[in-house]
């Protein structure tokens, strides 16, 4: 503010003299020197901390580096041994791929080594444990094909009750196959309440709602 005055009146700022420009040279040296003192005091006390949690980031960032690279590994070699399983029809080693690795890829390989030795007890298994809806739903499909003769109706209808979702790949699929149960066993007017709920859907696919059709 003064300075401003000053120009508003036409006032020069005075020159600062030769004592004056000595005693800011020397505060900034005390001032420097001050804050060396203060910066060494500190690195004394949280120099170790400060070293550590550098070498703790250093070790994090290497480790993610290290398990990226080995889950790719790790993936490369289940794709390698998933193609050798196939090539030499070996369901058991299809089946060792299922129970080490996790999601489709080991309901795939449950699957496959189901469709080389024809074993249930894997569809079982996809159907208890199964990490992924559309494999469990499908090995419900193909249990119901195998076993449907054995059961009745009602127990069909039960046992494809998960499927009974359009969040299931199989909703339609399921749907028709429990009114064709019930008509195999002379329940027309339930089965025709699962071929009407196909036939009135719009989003059902048309060679579904075509069986239906011809169905009802």
């Amino acid at each position: 503010m003064a300075n401003m005055l000053e120009r508003n009146k036409k006032v020069k700022t005075p020159q600062k003299t030769y004592q004056e420009h000595a005693e800011d040279a020397l505060y900034r040296e005390v001032w420097e020197d001050v804050n060396n003192e203060k910066t060494q005091q500190f690195l004394k006390k949280y120099g170790n901390y400060i070293i550590a949690g550098a070498l703790g980031v250093m070790i994090i960032v290497t480790g993610i580096q290290i398990g990226i690279r080995a889950h790719h590994a790790s993936k490369m070699a289940t794709a390698e041994n998933y193609e050798t399983a196939l090539e030499n029809t070996d369901a058991n080693a299809l089946v060792g791929i299922a129970k080490n690795t996790s999601g489709a890829t080991a309901d795939l390989a449950m699957f496959q080594a189901y469709t080389l030795d024809k074993d249930v007890a894997k569809l079982d298994e996809l159907v208890k444990s199964g990490k992924t809806q559309e494999f469990r739903d499908l090995a419900r499909m193909h249990i119901v094909t195998i076993r449907g003769d054995e059961m009745d109706a009602s127990a069909v209808e039960k046992y494809l009750a998960p499927l009974n979702t359009k969040k299931s790949p199989f909703y339609y699929t399921a749907s028709l196959t429990i009114a064709q149960k019930y008509l195999s066993v002379g329940e027309r007017e339930v089965a025709n309440k699962w071929l009407d709920k196909i036939i009135n859907d719009s989003d059902a696919p048309a060679v579904i709602k075509s069986d239906a059709e011809s169905l009802r």
